[in-house]
């Protein structure tokens, strides 16, 4: 028992050095968006603060964690827009720290989000390097905290949780901890609609690993005891959600549609691209928008061709399906594929192979970038 103990205790903290740099660099990165984004809210007379903690579904998430659910808003044209539209485990998260410490719902959102980021780019280099190797793992992690959107990541929204659970578990699929894979897929399940795509992962690796391991004889019940975790959160809340409205197993997509969220394949969204064609320079916004679907997609057929393991195809390709494929708003897309960092793969493959006195300055260029691009954003148009 001693020796288990004191093999364990040696074992975190050199995870935690083969990490370092990526967190590191992933804090720094950060950190520059969050200085870029206060400088430029106060040269507007605005509160960064106040656009990363209480605005958009910020206030959503802190209103459910003050007074849990049942507030809803009625909008002219009939929408309702309901507080069961958000999963629960933000909220849950935000009145803890509230409950045993002087923050209010916002300040502990803040929080959540800042360490959640920090443990998915921890999460996002575990499985990256375990594939890939240390060098990959680490310009990754950089490739997700300097994308377009990556101020996102430091809001009081569910994208950083989210992320944290759903690389975590990937990482506890492709290291066959099975029973640990199903407990973070339920808990990502608890956090948005789109832990549909690590139940997947989960189901999808387990089941392949179980094909393969037949002939080993090894033992099936902890494969069947994570796919049996996976599932329960995002299915409990939303019978739980069905239960609350009186409209059954369906209720979830009742409430989505108050908000007009659906699936409909990318009808909707492909006639809003083909729509900005009509005119100029609204052409110029249908290019961009045509060029950036063909990149996503570009970057999941690469990862195929580079025979990524599956459970990372099955998630990426889950996430990027709902994102792309969803009828709501369309500026949300961007955020809605944040958690999607298989995608990224192909970019550290390319960008680790590049010298560091190369690496460093292409990547402090596109942070600085992003950075400049997150502090306009968020004082503009924002996220929903």
């Amino acid at each position: 028992m001693t020796d288990l103990v004191t093999r364990a205790a040696v074992a975190r903290p050199t995870a935690l050095r083969r990490a370092a740099p990526a967190l590191l660099g992933y804090a720094a990165v950060r950190a520059l968006g969050l200085v870029a984004l206060a400088v430029w809210s106060a040269a507007r007379g605005t509160s960064a603060y106040t656009l990363l903690t209480a605005r958009w579904d910020s206030l959503w998430y802190a209103r459910v964690a003050g007074g849990g659910y049942g507030y809803e808003v009625r909008l002219p044209g009939g929408d309702v827009h309901s507080d069961l539209a958000f999963f629960p485990l933000l909220p849950w998260l935000e009145r803890v720290l509230a409950a045993v410490g002087p923050l209010s719902y916002a300040d502990a959102g803040f929080v959540v989000s800042l360490l959640a980021s920090l443990a998915a780019a921890w999460g996002v280099f575990a499985v990256v390097d375990h594939v890939y190797g240390p060098r990959t793992g680490v310009c990754a992690v950089l490739l997700w905290a300097v994308l377009p959107v990556g101020i996102v990541q430091s809001m009081a929204y569910s994208e950083s949780l989210f992320t944290a659970l759903a690389a975590w578990s990937l990482y506890c699929v492709l290291t066959e901890r099975w029973p640990a894979a199903g407990a973070l897929a339920l808990l990502a399940g608890l956090t948005r609609p789109v832990g549909a795509a690590v139940v997947a992962a989960v189901w999808a690796a387990a089941l392949a690993s179980w094909a393969r391991g037949r002939a080993t004889g090894r033992p099936l019940a902890p494969r069947v005891l994570g796919m049996l975790l996976a599932p329960l959160g995002a299915a409990g809340y939303v019978l739980w959600v069905g239960h609350r409205t009186g409209r059954g197993p369906l209720g979830y997509l009742d409430v989505q549609a108050g908000w007009r969220n659906g699936f409909d394949g990318g009808y909707a969204f492909a006639r809003f691209v083909a729509a900005k064609f009509t005119a100029f320079p609204a052409a110029l916004a249908g290019l961009a928008l045509f060029a950036g679907v063909a990149l996503v997609i570009g970057l999941y057929v690469a990862g195929v061709r580079q025979r990524q393991p599956l459970p990372l195809l099955v998630y990426s390709g889950v996430v990027t399906a709902l994102a792309l494929c969803a009828s709501g708003y369309f500026g949300s897309k961007p955020r809605l594929l944040l958690p999607a960092f298989p995608l990224l793969v192909p970019l550290a493959l390319a960008l680790a192979r590049l010298r560091t006195s190369r690496a460093l300055p292409v990547t402090g260029a596109v942070a600085l970038a992003s950075a400049v691009y997150g502090a306009l954003w968020l004082n503009g148009s924002g996220p929903p």
